[in-house]
């Protein structure tokens, strides 16, 4: 497994990712996961550490946890926490899934945009109805089941996940509704 342990404006010292790649290793052992690669990012917010990370399983499902704290150890510690919690959580379903997909998960390109936000002046009036590009980045769609594609919102901690459906072969959405229930969308 490949590990890419980094901070952002803080450095990262041997000992701690020493820590980091003894504990993910243990948790993800513990689950008989396959996982490909980790990404672990440590980060100061005011006070707080923040420690994201994601972990690549080789079916093509990708599971996140994010945690602040007011010390690094504390906050890695918290995060591996959380990501225990989650494939503790679908460890049956990952692995039934596992067994009916022979292939990891297929990804397709597509666009993503990000585009300004309005002014607060409700009166101001838009010079054109053509909203403002900020960014542009190429992301992937992968090709799931709808059961899946529900998993791995949860597991990426997302609150909507844009797929391909594979029983219709069409673009679907799932998303978490204001009640806390899961929405589908079904073009």
């Amino acid at each position: 497994m490949r590990y890419q342990i980094t901070g952002k404006h803080i450095d990262i010292g041997d000992a701690l990712q020493t820590h980091v790649k003894d504990e993910l290793g243990a948790i993800l052992e513990k689950y008989g996961q396959r996982p490909t690669d980790a990404t672990v990012t440590f980060s100061k917010s005011a006070h707080e550490y923040v420690c994201e990370t994601t972990v690549h399983l080789s079916s093509g499902l990708n599971a996140s946890a994010k945690s602040h704290e007011t010390e690094i150890y504390a906050s890695f510690d918290s995060c591996a926490e959380k990501m225990d919690k989650q494939l503790r959580r679908y460890k049956r379903r990952l692995k039934d899934h596992h067994k009916d997909r022979a292939e990891p998960v297929e990804h397709f390109g597509a666009a993503s945009y990000i585009l300004a936000s309005e002014p607060d002046s409700a009166e101001a009036e838009p010079e054109t109805l053509q909203p403002m590009v900020i960014a542009e980045m190429e992301t992937k769609i992968p090709s799931l089941t709808v059961g899946e594609a529900v998993m791995q919102m949860e597991l990426a901690g997302a609150p909507v996940l844009v797929f391909r459906n594979e029983k219709k072969d069409g673009v679907n959405v799932v998303y978490r509704r204001d009640d806390g229930n899961i929405g589908w969308i079904d073009p």
